[in-house]
């Protein structure tokens, strides 16, 4: 199964010198905040001479192995961390799962509770994913003591009660993307000629997926549009048989060999002479061909219909994205800033900003944090609400959005299943699973309102799940009891997510057997499972919301 498009930073075995294009990105794809002070964990963090390593100073990808199931790396890092050798010292930044670790200290929870004992402050670390959601975690900065060996590191919950626990930290991986100048390229050089395999068939593979992997970031540069280039380039130049053996971090031959749709279908809506007023459509975005032009398409097609004195321009936060599209085919798509940017220069005077997320989470906020940069240069500059409209302070507190959205996907999943209605299905022994992301912001209460309102209208063979397992009962694991405890013998699995990319298409319909298709199977207790894969974008009933919001924000 593909792993989400966590904002984490790829740490790259650049192999762009050995192929003539010599410019490697810093990758951040993972926005890190101190929460509180760190300079304690710095300090303590021990030499590399004490582990018998001989590490060089520079930045590291590290694998970072726990005793526990429950204390572990956020599971969109793979179980990586960013390792710091600086003077012969090591510390290694994790992202956590949650924000349910508020402390950690360098030995046992007994010294942990010691007077004077320093304990390690959290980070504030954003994950963002591909359908537009993200969370909210805790990070750390945690001394390594040294490489391949377990150490002591205790931990403090939430009710106060701190737990031992073992710890580990090994292959580290050079990030060869810093530095400037001819000593960092020649290290650059070494370390991509080490990561090259003696096979020529397998070292024509590694450069092309060390090029992959340095345009899979989240932060543009001037080089980044020539990376793209390259990195195709690469790709197209090799063999069938050396395709499927491009493995790099993030690479592989999915990345250029997967099809997705046509992409001339869509339009990136990324032109000037825009006029005096604008409405700035703005997504998480998707590399998914098919689904954007049919998601984000209809409903930047609508919002265009519904206000034609109005422009619409579109805008992907995620610039891994971005570059994928880019690269594999040659579309342009703007970022927030560079569409921004494009309607201070095209003289834009009101600009109104429809976001295609689903609720009031990360990604929303962050979008008004950057608009805020911006909005001294408009005569009027607005933010419309998300898909499902205000949050509500309980499960219980519902508005006229979710209850609309819900009416209008199930009603589709029904017709796609075949059924007359809904009523039909459930004499039929099916039960309809709605797949959402997941989120640990605030907004992730949306998930259980959404899962009131199944109620309220009578929906009993309609179950709300997230890929995250955020909140609690939403997991797939959960949903699976719930749908097994109600007795039904089929399952409909649908995303409920603006577009249809690579939750919908791994995560619920793959064949890992990890997906949520191959858990429900693997239960054995359902005769049938079948995926639905369609982006609620393209539902009329819900670009009509969309553009209910717009028209709100439009006045």
């Amino acid at each position: 199964m593909k792993k989400h498009l966590a904002l984490a930073a790829p740490f790259l075995l650049t192999a762009t010198l050995l192929m003539g294009c010599g410019a490697g990105n810093t990758a951040a794809n993972k926005t890190t905040s101190s929460a509180a002070s760190t300079t304690e964990a710095s300090s303590e963090a021990v030499s590399t001479a004490e582990s018998g390593t001989a590490l060089k100073d520079g930045t590291y990808s590290a694998e970072f192995s726990t005793d526990s199931k429950m204390f572990h790396v956020n599971d969109a890092y793979d179980g990586k961390g960013t390792l710091t050798v600086k003077d012969g010292q090591m510390t290694i930044h994790v992202s956590l799962t949650s924000k349910n670790i508020v402390n950690l200290f360098p030995g046992t929870a007994a010294d942990a509770q010691k007077e004077g004992a320093v304990l390690l402050q959290p980070t504030s670390d954003t994950v963002s994913f591909d359908d537009g959601t993200t969370e909210e975690v805790n990070g750390f900065d945690i001394p390594v003591p040294a490489l391949d060996q377990e150490f002591d590191l205790a931990l403090l919950g939430t009710k106060g009660k701190w737990y031992d626990h073992k710890v580990s930290v090994k292959n580290p991986v050079q990030d060869l993307t810093e530095g400037n100048g001819a000593a960092s390229d020649a290290a650059k050089a070494e370390g991509a000629a080490s990561s090259i395999s003696s096979d020529p068939d397998q070292a024509a593979a590694d450069r092309a997926a060390a090029l992959i992997d340095s345009i899979y970031v989240q932060e543009k540069t001037d080089q980044t549009e020539e990376q793209c280039r390259e990195a195709k380039l690469s790709w197209d130049a090799l063999t069938d048989k050396q395709k499927k053996l491009v493995q790099g971090q993030y690479a592989d031959p999915d990345y250029f060999g997967l099809n997705t749709g046509d992409a001339s279908k869509d339009d990136p809506l990324n032109g000037d002479e825009i006029g005096e007023k604008e409405l700035l459509v703005v997504s998480f975005g998707t590399s998914f061909n098919d689904s954007r032009a049919e998601d984000v398409g209809g409903v930047e097609k609508a919002l265009q219909a519904a206000y034609p004195d109005w422009s619409v321009r579109r805008a992907f936060t995620s610039q891994i994205i971005i570059n994928h599209v880019l690269a594999r085919d040659g579309e342009a798509i703007d970022n927030m800033d560079e569409a921004l940017k494009r309607a201070v220069d095209n003289g834009v005077k009101d600009l109104v900003i429809q976001p295609t997320h689903l609720m009031h989470g990360s990604e929303y906020d962050e979008l008004n944090e950057t608009l805020a940069a911006y909005k001294d240069k408009f005569r009027s500059a607005k933010v419309a609400e998300p898909l499902l409209g205000k949050v509500g302070k309980d499960i219980s507190e519902i508005n006229a959005d979710k209850e609309a959205v819900a009416k209008a996907v199930v009603a589709q999943a029904v017709t796609d299943a075949g059924y007359e209605d809904l009523t039909a299905a459930a004499a039929d022994g099916t039960a309809f699973v709605l797949m959402g992301h997941g989120t640990s912001h605030e907004a992730s209460i949306s998930y259980s309102q959404m899962q009131t309102v199944m109620e309220n209208l009578a929906y009993k063979n309609v179950f709300v799940g997230t890929v995250e397992g955020k909140p609690e009962d939403t997991a797939v694991d959960t949903v699976i009891e719930k749908v097994k405890a109600a007795g039904y013998k089929k399952v409909v699995l649908r995303p409920l997510m603006v577009v249809a990319g690579d939750h919908a298409n791994n995560d619920m319909a793959g064949d890992d057997e990890n997906s949520w298709k191959s858990k429900f199977t693997a239960a054995q207790v359902f005769d049938q499972v079948e995926p639905q894969i369609a982006g609620m974008g393209r539902m009329p009933e819900i670009q009509k919301i969309y553009a209910d919001h717009a028209k709100a924000a439009i006045g």
